[in-house]
């Protein structure tokens, strides 16, 4: 076992009812695929046919830049793509995203056991506990899928059943249940022909004259997400934020500027303890937390192998090496539960 405070510090922290914040991580340990390979499949498989020879420019400036290693965020940053570029470029990362969902979910239909967040959530409900909040940046559903498998409703800002609607907190009543924002979209939201946004639940592929409701990193970011559903979306995760007693990141790089400043706002001016699980801890996370003047946080990452992890805490300046996997979600529960 680590060193007690480090556990004592976990179960603390875990005791104060975590909003839990879930970044790209915590889906790439599923073998979703992160920011690398969909810039591949993007380059590969994007339709660019009857674009026009500016849209064209664009594309291929938008590749050199992913050939040569410029990220992807960082690449669509660079260029100006238009409106039907940006949509064959949803349209792709939609594919991708969408299809190793499914499978994702094929396989949960064999193993009832496969996800952690699914134990997290039933132990955070033997409480007297009605609401858990999750925020998070990533489309798929694993979330959706792991609150299902622990027979717990949850909601995402739209009705019940197949074709679902818009829907305020207020009208979904059940006596527990997560809310899940999804700050960036989710590969089942579609804006209309009737304009408006509506969830198709399980569909293979995107209906004629419905455009995908999800956002990918570049400048079109930041309009998108001043519209509905987003911005109620944003504002609910904000809520959330403020309201919390503590934090659990589970694989977020502290990279998102929806997420970050009320988060950072809360840990910095009235200290709410932070623990970050994670395979790596990315530069911002660093940054904002261990140099920071965080004064409450546990970070844990991934040492040289998976049996091993490294510890960071604010209640000692040096990080310490533990020889087990408490980096995982599933190695976290471990200590807390």
């Amino acid at each position: 076992m680590p060193d007690l405070n480090y556990q004592k510090q976990a179960q603390e922290f875990y005791g104060k009812v975590p909003v839990i914040i879930m970044g790209s991580g915590a889906s790439a340990a599923h073998g979703m695929s992160g920011m690398g390979r969909l810039a591949q499949h993007l380059v590969a498989h994007t339709d660019v046919s009857d674009l026009s020879v500016s849209e064209l420019e664009v594309w291929e400036k938008f590749c050199q830049l992913l050939c040569d290693r410029v990220d992807l965020e960082s690449a669509l940053h660079q260029v100006t793509a238009s409106e039907e570029l940006t949509s064959r470029i949803v349209k792709a990362t939609w594919a991708l995203i969408n299809s190793e969902d499914i499978k994702i979910f094929q396989k949960s239909l064999q193993d009832n056991a496969m996800f952690s967040l699914s134990r997290l959530l039933e132990h955070m409900f033997r409480s007297n506990l009605k609401k858990i909040n999750i925020i998070t940046t990533n489309y798929d559903r694993l979330a959706e899928y792991a609150c299902d498998q622990g027979r717990i409703h949850h909601y995402t800002g739209f009705t019940h059943g197949f074709f679902r609607q818009l829907a305020s907190p207020t009208e979904i009543t059940s006596v527990r249940r997560v809310n899940i924002w999804k700050v960036h979209g989710s590969l089942d939201w579609f804006q209309s022909p009737l304009e408006d946004t509506v969830a198709l639940s399980n569909i293979q592929e995107i209906p004629d004259n419905y455009q995908p409701q999800i956002v990918t990193p570049g400048t079109q970011k930041y309009q998108k997400t001043h519209l509905e559903p987003f911005r109620s979306i944003i504002n609910n995760a904000d809520l959330a934020i403020s309201e919390a007693g503590s934090y659990l990141c589970i694989g977020y790089g502290f990279n998102d500027e929806h997420i970050q400043p009320k988060l950072m706002l809360k840990c910095l001016r009235q200290k709410t303890p932070v623990t970050i699980i994670t395979y790596a801890l990315s530069d911002s996370a660093k940054r904002l937390i261990l140099e920071g003047n965080a004064q409450n946080y546990l970070a844990i990452e991934r040492g040289e192998t998976d049996d091993q992890s490294i510890v960071y805490s604010s209640l000692d300046k040096a990080p310490i090496t533990v020889e087990m996997n408490i980096w995982s979600l599933e190695g976290y529960l471990s200590l807390i539960i």
